[in-house]
């Protein structure tokens, strides 16, 4: 029996996700929950188990393809008697009649849906053969310039074919996209490539028609067409203004889609900026005591092997303050028209990574121990960094932290993470001539800066936090008058 595994919502109602790559290849033999591919969504990088055993009888998608949930992605051939099984679950044993099948003697059941990861999967007749969909190809249209949106076609990962006007809207038949897709090759002598590099080469002047393809079954890659460019090779069209013609030392300008995390961020920074009007403020603070402090717990047993920052004290000195200024960890609820105070705190720490910026949350942090936050704080960073934190990691954050201070920065006024109420940026602890006890001393000293809400959070409310935090770097001491 052939099974077809459609891409799940890996989580928080993401739509799409691009195949990074594929961990098997067709005529493996797989087991359930064995890891078949590697996945990137808008917020992270996820292993993506099967939900069968059986054989890969056909990977749909190449690596690199953006698929749409829901969208199927390899097809397995399964014994007769297994059931569909969700990851994490065994498949059900001989004996047990699978989801979706009628026992003996009743009724065929209604068509069930079968579980797959997140969400649920095709649905099943009666029969138990999967339902088959028909394929539905969407027009392609190509824009004139960079700034216009692209609409995909509803596979990605089939083929796309266009006329030589390459700027002209594209529809084909969908018998003929079928024919095109099931053969691998498009019809007549077009050549295979994907929308972004068909844009690359209409920017660049480039006759696709000329250029060969080193991607699968001959499909024109980007490279591809750098290539063409680097070797000058003949019959190719002008350059256009703006643009290095091929041979003269390379290009001009590089472009690289919006996707992944980096168009997550884009739309979450975007979505902030223009609906949580912010209010920025600064707070420059003498942290010697707090630099001190670190020392002495860097030589202590309790913290041995930890990695302790700044950040770490910074964090607790974070949480201490909001149990006094509870209006800095609440979220506003615009549909019910209310304001959503949380009574506990998911710290959100904004983490670069090689793919982008992301803001992975330390769940309930405000019931760990400052030996506890320290572990917490450095398993999520390398998580952040290896691009495997979970989208789970990355949602539900009740306030956040960035720490700028790391690319030597002072001062900046950091947007709020989407949902959150206010978001403080730790400067660089800078050695500099300070007022100390009456004489000038040359001390440690560090910029806060915090942007906050202004709809939830009043301008004595930020100032107090963050003259609370401050106070608590300044005089690590202070803690005791705040619990």
């Amino acid at each position: 029996m052939i099974k077809e595994f459609r891409l799940p919502d890996l989580g928080e109602g993401l739509t799409e996700s691009e195949i990074l790559s594929w961990k098997v290849a067709v005529g493996d033999t797989v087991s359930l929950n064995q890891v078949i591919a590697e996945v990137e969504t808008a917020k992270a990088v996820v292993e993506l188990p099967s939900p069968f055993a059986g054989v890969i009888r056909e990977l749909h998608e190449q690596p690199g393809t953006v698929v749409e949930v829901g969208k199927p992605i390899v097809s397995f051939e399964v014994a007769d008697d297994a059931g569909p099984a969700p990851a994490g679950h065994a498949a059900p044993s001989q004996g047990v009649t699978p989801a979706g099948q009628a026992a003996a003697g009743e009724e065929p059941a209604a068509p069930k849906r079968e579980p797959n990861l997140v969400g649920y999967g095709a649905v099943v007749e009666s029969s138990g053969r999967p339902a088959r969909r028909p394929r539905i190809f969407a027009p392609v249209v190509e824009p004139a310039d960079a700034g216009s949106p692209v609409v995909e076609p509803a596979d990605a990962g089939s083929p796309v074919v266009e006329p030589a006007d390459a700027g002209s809207p594209v529809v084909e038949p969908a018998e003929t996209m079928v024919r095109e897709a099931r053969a691998g090759v498009p019809s007549g002598d077009r050549p295979r490539s994907t929308p972004p590099v068909r844009k690359l080469a209409r920017d660049l002047g480039v006759d696709l028609a000329v250029v060969p393809g080193t991607g699968p079954e001959g499909l024109i890659t980007r490279e591809d067409v750098r290539e063409f460019l680097r070797q000058g090779s003949a019959g190719q069209p002008d350059a256009p203004a703006g643009q290095a013609p091929a041979g003269d030392g390379g290009e001009r300008e590089t472009r690289t889609p919006i996707k992944g995390v980096r168009k997550h961020t884009a739309a979450a920074m975007v979505s902030s900026a223009f609906t949580a009007p912010h209010a920025t403020e600064f707070l420059t603070v003498d942290v010697t005591p707090t630099m001190e402090l670190l020392a002495k717990l860097r030589g202590t047993r309790a913290f041995a092997g930890l990695k302790l920052t700044p950040l770490t004290l910074a964090a607790k000195a974070v949480l201490i303050a909001l149990r006094r200024h509870p209006s800095l960890n609440s979220r506003w609820d615009e549909a019910n028209q209310e304001i959503v105070t949380f009574n506990y705190v998911n710290l959100g720490v904004a983490a670069a990574t090689p793919r982008g910026l992301t803001v992975p949350n330390i769940k309930d942090a405000h019931s760990l121990t400052l030996e506890q936050l320290a572990e917490a704080l450095a398993v999520l960073a390398d998580t952040a960094r290896s691009g495997k934190t979970a989208p789970s990691d990355l949602s539900g954050g009740t306030m956040s932290i960035t720490n700028i201070g790391v690319f030597g920065i002072d001062a900046g006024t950091p947007i709020l993470n989407p949902g959150e109420a206010a978001i403080l940026a730790l400067g660089a602890v800078r050695s500099m001539p300070w007022e100390y006890r009456g004489e000038v001393a040359l001390r440690q000293v560090m910029t806060l800066s915090l942007s906050f809400d202004h709809r939830l959070v009043d301008g004595e409310q930020g100032s107090r936090f963050l003259a609370d935090v401050g106070a608590v770097l300044a005089e690590p001491g202070m803690v005791l008058t705040m619990v």
